[in-house]
C-alpha cells in the first residue's frame, strides 16, 4: 500500500469516527446526565467522625469568579452549621455534599452585607430542603433581629407562592424564615451553642465602626477550629484560639489594595481611591494571620475572604509574600469548594475540592 493510500485510509477512518461520535454524542450526554441526577439524590456516604469545614464562599465584596462572598459551612459529629451568607454561599453547599436540610444554626460574624447579603435564598434552601417545622435559629450580634426580620418580611410573598403550589405538608409554613437570637458580650467571649458534645463560642474581634463583631471557636471532641469574621489584627483572636487544629482567617493583603488605590486615584477616581484607602485599616494582611496563627499554636491555617480578587493561581506567591516568615504550618488561599476534614480519632487533617 503506497504511502498516500494508507494517509488516505487513515484520513477516512478519522472522519468516520467523527461521525459515528456525532451520531452517538447525545446518547452519552444523555447517560451522564441521568447518573448525575442519580448520584446527586443518593444519599451521601456517611462521614469519618470529625470536624468537616466546607468553604463555600472565600471571597469579600469585590467579584472574584473563583469566590463567592464569605460563607463556611461546618459539620461537627452529627451536627451541622453555617457561618455567614455572603452572595453565592448557599449555591456552592450543596454541590459540595454539605447536608443543608439539616442545618441547625446559622451564625453570623458581623452585619456587614457581604457576609448577610445571601441570607433570604439561604433560608429557603434550608426550608425547603428540610421540610421544617419551626424558623431557623440565627446567631449574632446586636442588629441581628433588624436583618432577620427583614429578609422574612422581603420573603413573605414567596412563602406563600411556594405552600400554595406544593402544599403544607411538602413546605410546612410554620419552618419558614429565620428566628434571630442576638449575643451580648459581658466579656471578650461567650459560649453560644453546647450540645451533645459540640461547643460554639462567640468572641469579640476589632473591626472598627462595626460593632460588636465576632469571631467563633468551634470544638468537638478534642478537635477544634476557629473563624476569625472580619477583623483588624487583633490579639483576641490568637488567645481564643490557642491549639486550635485548623484557624480560618481573613486576609487583605496590604500593598495589593495600595497599588489599586493608587491607580484609581491616578485615573480620576477619587471617591473609589479613598475606599480602597479605608478598608486597609480593619482588615488583616496575610502576615499578621500567619503572626496570629504562630501565636495561637494552630496546626494550619486556612485564608479567606480574600482581599484584593485572585483570579488565578499566578497572584498567590505576591499575595502571600512573607507569611512563611512568621508560620511554619500549612497556610492555604482558599477558593471556593475547599473542604477541610479534621478526624476526631487521631487529628489527620486533609484537603479536597469538592467542587471537582
Amino acid at each position: 500500500m503506497t504511502r498516500h493510500r494508507i494517509l488516505f485510509t487513515v484520513v477516512l477512518i478519522f472522519i468516520i469516527a467523527l461521525i459515528g461520535f456525532q451520531v452517538i454524542k447525545p446518547r452519552l450526554v444523555e447517560t451522564a446526565f441521568h447518573k448525575r441526577i442519580e448520584s446527586s439524590f443518593a444519599a451521601p456516604a456517611p462521614l469519618a467522625d470529625g470536624l468537616h469545614i466546607y468553604v463555600c464562599g472565600a471571597g469579600s465584596p469585590l467579584p472574584d469568579p473563583r469566590r463567592s462572598g464569605p460563607c463556611l459551612g461546618v459539620i461537627a459529629g452529627e451536627q451541622a452549621f453555617i457561618f455567614d451568607v455572603g452572595s453565592g454561599g448557599n449555591r456552592r453547599l450543596s454541590p459540595m455534599g454539605f447536608p443543608l436540610g439539616k442545618t441547625q444554626k446559622i451564625f453570623l460574624t458581623h452585619l456587614h452585607s457581604d457576609h448577610i447579603d445571601g441570607l433570604g435564598e439561604m433560608l429557603m434552601q434550608v426550608w425547603i430542603n428540610g421540610n421544617r417545622s419551626q424558623p431557623l435559629p440565627l446567631i449574632g450580634p446586636v442588629g441581628t433581629k433588624q436583618v432577620v426580620d427583614g429578609f422574612n418580611s422581603a420573603y413573605a410573598l414567596d412563602q406563600g407562592y411556594r405552600v400554595a403550589h406544593h402544599g403544607a405538608d411538602i413546605v410546612q409554613p410554620s419552618g419558614f424564615g429565620g428566628e434571630a437570637r442576638e449575643v451580648t458580650m459581658a466579656d471578650k467571649s461567650v459560649v453560644v451553642h453546647d450540645e451533645d458534645g459540640v461547643k460554639i463560642t462567640a468572641f469579640s474581634v476589632t473591626h472598627e465602626p462595626i460593632s460588636p463583631a465576632f469571631g467563633y471557636r468551634i470544638d468537638y471532641k478534642g478537635r477544634s477550629v476557629s473563624i476569625s469574621g472580619d477583623t483588624s489584627f487583633d490579639p483576641n483572636v490568637a488567645a481564643m484560639s490557642k491549639g486550635v487544629d485548623v484557624l480560618f482567617h481573613e486576609a487583605l493583603n496590604m500593598e495589593m489594595v495600595r497599588a489599586m488605590r493608587d491607580g484609581a486615584a491616578k485615573a480620576g477616581r477619587a471617591r473609589i481611591s479613598k475606599i480602597f484607602d479605608d478598608i486597609t485599616d480593619y482588615h488583616t494582611s496575610p502576615v499578621d494571620a500567619a503572626k496570629t496563627a504562630a501565636t495561637a499554636n494552630a496546626k494550619a491555617l486556612v485564608l479567606y475572604h480574600i482581599v484584593p480578587m485572585l483570579p488565578n493561581d499566578a497572584l498567590i506567591p505576591m499575595f502571600m509574600r512573607g507569611t512563611e516568615d512568621e508560620f511554619d504550618g500549612k497556610i492555604t488561599v482558599s477558593e471556593d469548594g475547599l473542604i477541610v476534614r479534621i478526624l476526631a480519632d487521631n487529628g489527620t487533617i486533609t484537603y479536597e475540592n469538592g467542587l471537582d
